[in-house]
């Protein structure tokens, strides 16, 4: 990652980096390329910069839409979960927000596709994988909940929005032995699940821990 990114700002020092990976650490985050990965991505270029100085602090931050820029802890546990199973090749990313979650990921696989509904954010975040220079991200402007199958099946997809019941259309993009992180509920609650993709019919799934996200919700916002 380009340290020019990094320089005259104190509150992206080394330490301060350093001091959120740590506390991922202590939260269980064991896997040591998305720790690397989270340490050496600039999150203060995906938040106003009015909330900047707030980057590396292990919390959920709005980036406008009524939308937020999920805490570290939570890309990390995400992107550990999706990786665990082994390298990925091609992700679905539902949800691109602020594109931090992407750039994380298009550091760690060989090709993310993300759809976002709100153009605004699809733009900024576009813009911000041109400046880091990561070239292996496709973007489009769709309905989440609908994927993409035409660039499918994908070995790993990731949802970054809360529906209420997983999707049958992102379960049908799962390749076999493809996996599903995503978090489902409602404002009563919310649980993050892992669904692996045994063969054409059966899916297993796995309850992790409660999670707060947006909803995923239907339709475009141009």
């Amino acid at each position: 990652m380009n340290d020019v990114l990094f320089q005259g700002i104190g509150m992206t020092s080394k330490r301060t980096r350093d001091r959120l990976i740590a506390r991922l650490k202590e939260q269980g985050i064991e896997n040591d390329k998305v720790l690397n990965v989270v340490r050496d991505t600039p999150r203060h270029i995906f938040i106003d910069e009015a909330l900047s100085h707030r980057a590396y602090e292990d919390t959920a931050l709005p980036i406008g839409f009524n939308q937020t820029i999920s805490q570290p802890y939570i890309v990390a546990r995400m992107t550990e979960l999706l990786l665990e199973d082994g390298p990925k090749e091609k992700v679905l990313e539902v949800g691109t927000g602020s594109g931090y979650q992407t750039a994380i990921l298009a550091q760690l696989v060989d090709q993310v596709f993300t759809v976002e509904r709100i153009r605004g954010l699809q733009e900024k975040a576009r813009k911000r994988m041109q400046q880091l220079r990561l070239r292996n991200v496709m973007f489009r402007h769709t309905d989440g909940g609908m994927g993409w199958p035409d660039k499918g099946p994908f070995d790993g997809i990731m949802v970054t929005a809360a529906p209420e019941q997983v999707p049958q259309e992102l379960l049908d993009q799962l390749s076999i032995g493809g996996v599903l992180v995503i978090p489902v509920g409602d404002g009563q609650g919310q649980v993050l699940m892992k669904i692996r993709r045994v063969d054409e019919e059966q899916y297993e799934r796995e309850v992790l821990e409660p999670v707060r996200f947006v909803p995923l919700l239907a339709g475009v916002v141009r």
